[in-house]
């Protein structure tokens, strides 16, 4: 269950890092309020998850999902460059998760 909440925390991360831009500095009331809403909740999973993962398995997977999603949104929706350098480095970081999660004992 920590994988499975675990993920969904990534998820939120990457939601709340792709509507950052969105806030206008937190100017803006409805898309400061989902920002920061799914910040809070993606926190609470993490901490949830790390309660029987390894801080570093759980930290380190939880932050390559969100890097990974948010570089994966920007350049599938918002426009950012594709190149092959891009999704060689975005390819390494789901590597890494993998292999996190693969040496984690759980």
């Amino acid at each position: 269950m920590a994988w499975v909440l675990l993920v969904v925390a990534g998820l939120l991360e990457v939601g709340w890092a792709v509507g950052l831009p969105y806030t206008e500095g937190f100017t803006r009331l409805w898309p400061s309020v989902f920002t920061v809403l799914g910040f809070a909740a993606s926190m609470l999973l993490l901490a949830q998850a790390a309660r029987t993962l390894p801080i570093g398995t759980a930290y380190g997977v939880w932050v390559g999902i969100g890097a990974a999603g948010a570089a994966i949104v920007g350049m599938a929706v918002l426009g950012e460059p594709v190149t092959a350098a891009r999704i060689f480095f975005i390819s390494l970081l789901l590597v890494a998760v993998v292999g996190l999660k693969a040496t984690s004992g759980h």
